[in-house]
């Protein structure tokens, strides 16, 4: 079925790049846009209104989601978040879908070893990112319960803004600075998973790479920051060495590789090291294999952490991953530190 994937991955780069240039023939599409608002909408009215089973936990719970289909810098604020949370004396855990991944047996706790085919490649990065515990379930309510047995006192659930059987205490959306909410507009027609009308009830909108105001609709969420992805090591894929960010390690014309929301991103952060980038942009969560890498000079290969996940197993020295780290404003910082102080006063039998 490769050829099904190839098919599904350019199709869904093409309605990427209509929903964020606004192409005019996605109006034919807004009828179905209309349908799909309103059940997305009554399925968060209902969960509100508890005629929908949300399982609630006795550890507070930190959403961190995207409104759009598509990279935003989301997973780098998750690894920030443990990172921040374990420095504070608290035991996070982090729990996901697991996109990408299927597994036999749920809920599933990732390891070092954990085949990134069965795990998805976003669990398996933060995992040796942070440290921290790291469970996969499509089933987020079940995989949060094993978080608990693992003796986990917050939660931080990545991209589950949507998923409401679990209940949350703390809502985070992570937006792109540059591309922003595309047209505005809901699947099909659009990027948006919900009505941009969400931003009304989450806690915070963190503007990766922006401004707090410079983004259209944004102006909707009560409370605004701006977060930066910043470069901080070069790491061989062959042998973990980590190097600098300067002196470079390689020669400065590269093959920049990308299987992320937003590849230009990425490309644009290379060169803004100094690297003559040959770009190669695949869609998000690709699967690659060794033919991805496989290029007729000996150009170095530079790629994302997520995707040097998946390549591991077959890069030769050539092959560098360039990590990066979510700086959030001091704002944000102030702000965060507050709300936790008073989400983790709450005695446990008044958790909602």
């Amino acid at each position: 079925m490769k050829w099904w994937r190839r098919f599904t991955e350019r199709l869904g780069e093409a309605l990427l790049n209509a929903w964020y240039s606004d192409a005019a023939w996605l109006s034919v599409l807004r009828p179905l846009e209309a349908i799909y608002c309103r059940q997305v909408t009554r399925r968060l009215a209902e969960a509100r209104a508890g005629k929908r089973t949300v399982h609630q936990l006795s550890v507070p719970v930190i959403v961190v989601g995207n409104l759009t289909l598509g990279g935003t810098g989301k997973s780098p604020l998750v690894a920030w978040l443990a990172r921040y949370l374990s420095e504070q004396g608290y035991r996070p855990g982090i729990l996901s879908r697991g996109y990408g991944g299927k597994s036999a047996d749920y809920p599933l706790r990732v390891a070092a070893t954990t085949p990134v085919d069965v795990c998805g490649d976003e669990p398996l990065m933060l995992a040796a990112q942070t440290g921290v515990p790291v469970v996969v379930d499509p089933k987020r309510a079940r995989g949060a319960e094993r978080l608990l047995d693992e003796g986990c006192d917050i939660l931080i659930s990545d991209d589950g803004l949507q998923h409401l059987a679990l209940g949350r205490d703390m809502e985070l959306v992570v937006v792109d600075g540059q591309r922003g909410f595309g047209n505005g507009r809901c699947l099909p027609a659009g990027p948006l998973r919900e009505p941009l009308s969400r931003l009304t009830s989450i806690d915070a909108l963190v503007i990766n790479g922006a401004e707090p105001d410079a983004v259209a609709g944004g102006e909707k969420a009560a409370q605004r920051y701006q977060m930066t992805l910043a470069p901080v090591v070069w790491r061989r894929l062959s042998d973990d060495t980590r190097l600098s960010l300067s002196p470079l390690p390689f020669a400065p014309r590269v093959h920049g590789l990308a299987g992320i929301g937003n590849p230009p991103r990425f490309f644009a952060t290379l060169e803004g090291l100094g690297l003559e980038v040959m770009p190669h942009p695949k869609p998000d969560h690709h699967r690659f294999t060794s033919r991805d890498l496989s290029f007729d000079d000996e150009a170095p290969v530079i790629m994302t952490a997520k995707d040097a996940v998946k390549c591991r197993g077959f890069a030769d020295t050539r092959c560098w991953a360039l990590d990066v780290e979510a700086r959030p404003s001091s704002g944000f910082i102030e702000w965060f530190a507050i709300q936790l102080d008073a989400l983790t006063r709450v005695p446990q039998g008044e958790r909602q």
